[in-house]
Order: structure tokens, then sequence, then C-alpha cells
């Protein structure tokens, strides 16, 4: 795999105006970089990760920041003093997602048998109907700073709109790559942007190998790749959803959080959210367990916890939850170390689970997730029966995306209850009276 290392940009940093963002910092050995369009260490080859100057001092500076946050936009710049983007992002054409809906799931804790709160973090009210809206606003911003002219990523789908729909707001030309037998809805979703959409023969993994030479190649010149080559800024978009439902839930952490895995890049941003928050003073110290959910037919990571290993052997995706159908997760051995260390767990169901339990969150909340949201609300179910969740604690479950994009998972068992003629007799033959 080709790997920029920091010499095309070391002299770039102290131009580069991304807030409070002052380097790049290796996860592995700690070492720190200058800014720029890299995403692994020279030295290690460990993944790097945005490093700040965040806003510090006594109970007087926590309030002005979190009053600060209050008054900001209704989306995800109301963070800004918390994130890689300059001060007057708010100003600039982007998608401005976030801020999505915390829904109070009472029906559904009825249901499961919570009894101490039950939420979901709904983010298909993003622009283009998914999480992915977050992570790529974020990288359109180093983008710029950077002086891209193409945004591109290789995607299981939703990546695949956002991006193209952020590049067509922000004035980007835009090439994204996806595996060849996505969902329909998804693939138009991409395509109906402008931008180019390349399928590829193979599985997630076979493009994100391809994404990688061609960054290595004189044409992926002037070409950023959101989860590539920005991919640690990208990541950081992840950090809003942490933020989000601590102050939607007045400023609190909850007891648990179960989150889809794909990546597993998103459980390790919230986590590092949720800790940035603490260290601020924006919220009380506690402890929380955060939860990852995998579907059975791509279930690395869960596979590596149940046998209580370290390190997560790569699979070959078999799932109708395309959305987390990568078998070689980046983020895989930091999303092991983050639910053992919170007390959590991960944990897999099966397709079917998959779609009853997109079914039984449409019932009950009359939210109509896609496969990766059926997927987290069937581990809370199977979490709770088998002990490994406290139905006692305050529980957050993300849904990451709408229904409408994977109908194909619900449509063959979902349809009418009846067909009748147009008159009340036969209405009543019908049995639904």
């Amino acid at each position: 795999m080709a790997v920029q290392t920091v010499a095309s940009t070391e002299n770039a940093g102290n131009a580069i105006d991304l807030g409070p963002a002052a380097a790049l910092s290796c996860r592995e050995c700690g070492e720190r970089f200058p800014l720029g369009p890299i995403f692994a260490c020279a030295t290690c080859f460990g993944p790097l990760e945005v490093a700040y100057d965040l806003p510090g001092g006594g109970p007087a500076e926590t309030e002005a920041l979190r009053k600060r946050i209050e008054a900001g936009p209704n989306n995800i710049w109301r963070y800004a003093p918390l994130l890689p983007v300059p001060a007057d992002v708010a100003t600039k054409p982007n998608l401005n997602p976030g801020f999505t809906e915390l829904v109070k799931a009472d029906r559904l804790a009825r249901e499961l048998g919570v009894t101490g709160g039950l939420h979901i973090k709904d983010d298909s009210g993003n622009p283009t109907h998914s999480f992915k809206d977050r992570v790529v606003a974020i990288a359109v911003e180093a983008a710029r700073a950077f002086g891209f002219t193409t945004l591109s990523c290789s995607s299981t789908g939703n990546l695949a709109g956002a991006v193209g729909a952020a590049a067509a707001r922000s004035g980007f030309r835009s090439c994204v790559f996806i595996p060849h037998d996505l969902e329909a809805g998804k693939v138009v979703m991409a395509a109906v942007y402008g931008g180019e959409l390349v399928g590829i023969e193979g599985t997630y993994d076979d493009v994100n190998r391809f994404c990688s030479e061609l960054i290595g190649d004189p044409i992926g010149e002037g070409w950023g790749f959101v989860n590539v080559n920005l991919r640690p800024y990208y990541g950081e978009g992840s950090k809003t959803l942490a933020y989000e439902i601590c102050e939607q839930l007045g400023w609190r952490l909850p007891d648990n959080i179960v989150i889809p895995i794909a990546s597993g890049s998103q459980l390790t941003k919230i986590d590092k959210g949720l800790k940035e928050l603490i260290s601020l003073g924006l919220v009380e110290d506690k402890p929380y367990k955060i939860f990852g959910a995998q579907a059975e037919g791509c279930s690395p990571v869960s596979r590596a916890f149940k046998d209580g290993h370290d390190v997560v052997r790569p699979v070959k995706p078999d799932t109708i939850a395309k959305s987390l159908a990568i078998g070689n997760p980046a983020d895989g051995p930091y999303a092991l170390d983050i639910t053992r260390r919170t007390g959590g767990a991960v944990e897999d169901v099966n397709d079917e689970q998959v779609v009853d339990a997109i079914k039984l969150l449409a019932r009950t909340e009359g939210i109509f997730a896609e496969t990766a949201g059926g997927v987290t609300v069937g581990v809370l179910k199977k979490l709770i029966e088998t002990g490994l969740l406290d139905p006692a604690g305050e529980t957050v479950v993300l849904n990451t995306g709408d229904g409408l994009k994977t109908l194909d998972a619900v449509a063959p068992t979902t349809g009418p209850s009846a067909t009748i003629r147009p008159n009340l007799q036969s209405f009543r033959e019908a049995g639904l009276v």
C-alpha cells in the first residue's frame, strides 16, 4: 500500500488554518507531525489523528465555552472550537449536517425491558440521510486548507452519496469508488449529484486498496480521499455525535452507548469526544460503557472480542448490512480496547435478526432504519437478553442511516396487509376489523 509521509507537507503546517488543530499525532508511538494530508506515521506506520490546543481553564472558562456552543448554529459547527476547522467555517458553502434528533424511545424500551431510559440518536435526518455527512463536512474543510480540487473516497454506499453531495455544494469535483454490487438506492443516490461514480469488482476492502494505490500515482495528485489521506480529519466528524448526545441529555454522559462497527472509526471517535467533554469540564466524569454492534456475516471485531484476542482477523463479508461490510476494519483493535476498557462488549446478529430489529424500531418509534440501524437495535436486544448490558442504565443507540436506502432488506417480508375490492363487504371479509 502506498503511504504518504510528512515530507511533502513539512513546511505547510504553520500556514494551515484548521482552528484548534495543532498537529497530527501517531496513535501508536505518539510522534507528532505538522498538519497535512497524511494518514500514517513516517516512523512506525501507525495511524495518525488530530491533536488539539483546546480551550481550558476553570469553571468560568468552561461555562463560557458551554454558552458559546449553545448559542451556535443547529448543526455541527456549534462545536467548531473543538474541531479541526477554521473559526469562520459556518460562513463557507457546506451541507451543514448534525444536531439530529435524540429520540426518547419509551415504546421500544418497554418492548426490550429497558428501565433506565432509552434514546435513539437518529442520524437519518442528515442532508444525505446518514451520519457520513458529519465526517465529510470536516474532510471538506481539510481539503480546502490543503488546496485539493477533487474529493474522492472508497465507500460501501453512504459515504459515496455524502461526498457527491458535499462536493456539489462546495464546488469540488468528485470521483468516488464503490463495490459493484451495492444496493440500488445507494448507487442512485451517489450518482445523482453529477460526480463520477466508479464501481469496482470486489469487496469494500478491494476498493479501499485500489484507492490507496491511486493516492500514490500521479493520477491522484490534487485528490482528497476523505477516508484515506484526509482520514485523520474525516474521523473527527464522528466526535460530534458524542458532543450532541451529551448536550441533548442536558450535558451528561449516558450509561451505555451501542454503536455499529464498520471500520471502527465511529466508535473510537465517539469515545474520544466523550473524553474531551470530561477533560473540558462540560460533563461530569462518571463510568460509561461502549458496546460495538456487527452483522454476523461480517463480524471480525465481535469474533476477536469473544475469543479474547487483540488482533482482528480479516473476513470476507456476507451480510445484508452492506454499510458495515468491511472485512478488515482499520480501527478494529482500538474498538476492542475501548469496549474492554469501558466494561462494554462487541456482539453480532444475523440477517434475520437485523430485519426483525428494523421492523421493531419502525413499529415502536416510527423510525425506519437502514440495515446498520437494524444491527444496533438487534444487538441491543441481544445484549439485554444475555445480561451483558444493564437495562437499568440510561442507554443510547445509534441509527446511522435511512431505511429508504436499504429497501431490499425488508421488501420480501413487508407489504400490504390485504388487497381488497373497493367496498365495505370486501374489507370485512379481509378480517382486518
